[in-house]
């Protein structure tokens, strides 16, 4: 069930909710001219506001929490893929020190990673460390549930087929099928990038596998991601988007016409009703201005 700690649009009705918490009033009104009831208007994205990082991190435990829940109940299983950044990080932490995420059947729960640099598993830059260092040892979650992608090779490209051949034996799906996850957690860059499909890069066009490497010209570290089929496919998806310093990034995504060479967050808006915008008030600050 959803604490009172959020306000959401539900765009679907174009119905602004605003709920009173801890003594935190948001103003409840139809946001007339605003851009997001003019994004909302063309692409219905479905966006919840916290008032700070905590009550961001405390909704996304929520619906990890949820989502597990209600997978484990119907069909035995729960599959998931996280992120890496900074938004995540207390998202992890909360996983790692919560009742009820700690009382979750772990050894139903398969995790894996949306994407990955191409460095050793114990680099400080690596998004499974900070999963590691954050929470999974101190949940009961079997070793042979946690399905890092294998950086450790060389080729970048064989550590891409050898994870793309691991999501396919625990899914049991064949060559030509898409594995459908309960839940993906994304972020999003400041250039409006997630996962790591980077912008004018050949990853948002990768549809031949499940994961592709993502070469950087201007760092040393290349990337392995999930490909846009994958997340397209998932039950659920929740984006978290934190800071002030994404307030520009996301009144831009809400409001220009999709382009997924230059905003790859945009590969998302053909399944927005799948989409949960879990968005602090920092970074809605433009999406207000008229």
């Amino acid at each position: 069930m959803r604490s009172k700690l959020y306000r959401s649009y539900l765009f679907q009705g174009f119905a602004a909710e605003a709920v009173l918490q801890y003594g935190l009033w948001f103003q409840t009104n139809k946001l007339n001219n605003s851009i997001i009831m003019q994004a909302a208007a063309k692409y219905k994205p479905n966006i919840e506001v916290a008032c700070d990082s905590e009550t961001l991190a405390l909704r996304a435990l929520e619906v990890f929490v949820d989502d597990a829940e209600k997978a484990i109940q119907s069909k035995g299983k729960f599959y998931t893929a996280i992120s890496g950044g900074r938004t995540p990080r207390r998202l992890f932490e909360l996983l790692g020190e919560t009742p009820s995420a700690k009382e979750l059947s772990w050894d139903r729960i398969h995790l894996f990673w949306v994407d990955e640099r191409c460095v050793p598993p114990d680099s400080q830059s690596s998004n499974y460390r900070l999963a590691a260092d954050t929470f999974l040892n101190k949940i009961p979650i079997p070793g042979e549930n946690i399905h890092r992608i294998p950086t450790e090779h060389r080729d970048s490209r064989i550590s891409s087929q050898h994870y793309e051949e691991t999501i396919r034996s625990v899914f049991c799906i064949k060559e030509d099928q898409i594995p459908q996850f309960d839940l993906i957690v994304l972020g999003m860059g400041k250039d409006g990038h997630t996962g790591s499909l980077l912008p004018n890069s050949y990853a948002p066009f990768a549809t031949e596998s499940l994961a592709c490497v993502v070469y950087v010209l201007d760092e040393k570290l290349n990337r392995i991601t999930l490909t846009y089929p994958v997340l397209r496919a998932a039950s659920h998806l929740a984006v978290l988007v934190c800071g002030g310093d994404k307030a520009d990034i996301l009144k831009r995504v809400f409001t220009a016409e999709p382009d997924e060479v230059k905003y790859p967050i945009h590969i998302l808006w053909p399944v927005l009703e799948k989409v949960t915008w879990l968005v602090d008030a920092e970074a809605t600050r433009l999406l207000d201005s008229k």
